[in-house]
């Protein structure tokens, strides 16, 4: 059935390729679902797919995930790079909101939870594709599933586990139901797995081997509540306000040795933290910092905060394209104000293109006892990188006369701001 799919491009044109776990994808069956860890291929792998069916035969496609407020945020751009990549351009129509095939096949695109209507009334459905279904809510679930009732209809889930107690986790690997094939699909599967995903893969088991099995091995992860910003924050696609919103504020961690530099960009608006932009580099050399720097389009414009502990990187920063660049204050219980004052946003917004900044998210984390499971107020030192750069950039706003006079008083020495503990506390 792989080779039959392959024969869906362009006459003349190379064949396509599928990768040997896929092949489950064209026998018929309900529910067809895979699931597993970043690297694997899978959304990849589902867009060529549909479209090598939909080539083969008319077919009406619904391409669904909970929240969908616009198009950027379906898996409708990923469809036009795999018909690009498959060189079948000239079977498909690409529109704005939809994409048509030459013998009537259809692709369309809707969020479930924010427009249950449109769900419901949605008719003569032959597949529906499930992207990113971790997020999807048992009263989704209940929504969709029976207004996929055309004979021989098919339902397609992509994810990547999250939770054990998530409903789509319990409902489609713990639990399957009938005519349902469960495929979990990881790294190793993908025959094209590129050196620098290997890179990231390896550094991340070097530092961290439970957010390494998160991630890379698609295991559900632990101790959702020990999150730190655990019910604080959303994944969503947003364009900045410019007439309303504060900012930009940009905010720089270094490397060392092993460790990643960053950047990050965020906004302010509305009591709310928007986290537009990040820069991720391993093992990123100094004479290689501008180039990862400007991935983020005119940071060089815009002060930037860094860590202060580097003022030798800095001082190099300024001579080569970035000028406003300066070293952030740092103060006892720093961390700990930072993540205070984050916590009052009404709601941190990611952007769906920082896929780091997000993984972050869900693993920065406070300590939990190994004998009792109790929740600890340390800090893990890990997974921070970025929660760092996001720190610096909002240094000036955390770091408020009225917050330190209240707690403690500090001095500069240098590029550090240092002090000592008193019978009363903390001293200048």
């Amino acid at each position: 059935m792989i080779k039959a799919a392959q024969n869906v491009a362009a006459e003349g044109a190379e064949q396509v390729p599928f990768p040997p776990w896929s092949e489950f994808l064209f026998s018929p069956a309900r529910t067809k679902v895979a699931y597993g860890g970043r690297g694997s291929t899978k959304s990849w792998t589902f867009a060529r797919a549909l479209l090598a069916l939909a080539g083969s035969k008319k077919l009406r496609i619904l391409c669904a995930r909970e929240f969908q407020n616009s198009i950027t945020e379906s898996v409708h751009r990923l469809l036009k790079e795999q018909i690009d990549a498959m060189g079948i351009g000239w079977f498909f129509t690409v529109q704005q909101n939809s994409i048509f095939g030459l013998n009537g096949s259809e692709f369309i695109f809707s969020g479930i939870r924010n427009n249950p209507q449109k769900i419901k009334s949605t008719e003569g459905i032959d597949i529906v594709w499930v992207e990113e279904a971790e997020t999807v809510s048992s009263a989704s679930w209940d929504i969709l599933i029976p207004t996929i009732r055309k004979a021989g209809s098919e339902i397609w889930i992509t994810f990547n586990p999250r939770d054990a107690s998530d409903p789509t986790y319990k409902r489609y690997v713990l639990n399957p139901p009938p005519d349902c094939i469960s495929k979990e699909v990881n790294w190793r599967d993908n025959p094209w797995f590129t050196d620098e995903l290997k890179k990231e893969m390896e550094y991340m088991r070097s530092v961290d081997v439970d957010a390494y099995n998160h991630i890379w091995e698609g295991k559900c992860a632990v101790h959702s509540h020990a999150q730190i910003y655990y019910g604080k924050w959303s994944i969503e696609d947003f364009a900045p306000d410019l007439e309303r919103w504060d900012g930009p504020y940009f905010g720089v961690d270094w490397g060392f040795s092993q460790d990643p530099t960053t950047m990050v960009k965020c906004w302010i608006g509305d009591n709310r933290l928007y986290i537009e932009k990040e820069a991720w580099g391993l093992q990123t050399e100094l004479d290689k910092l501008v180039e990862l720097f400007m991935q983020i389009e005119n940071s060089h414009k815009y002060v930037i905060r860094a860590d202060n502990s580097r003022p030798e990187t800095i001082s190099f920063m300024q001579k080569h394209g970035y000028p406003k660049m300066e070293a952030a204050r740092k103060w006892p219980g720093s961390i700990e104000d930072g993540i205070s004052r984050i916590r009052a946003f009404e709601k941190i917004i990611i952007h769906p293109d920082c896929k780091k900044m997000a993984d972050e998210f869900r693993l920065y984390s406070y300590k939990v006892d190994r004998l009792s499971g109790d929740i600890l107020p340390d800090i893990l030192g890990k997974n921070d990188h970025l929660q760092d750069a996001l720190r610096y950039a909002l240094a000036p706003i955390i770091d408020n006369s009225q917050n330190i006079g209240k707690r403690h008083s500090v001095k500069k020495v240098g590029n550090l701001y240092t002090g000592s503990f008193g019978r009363n506390g903390w001293m200048a």
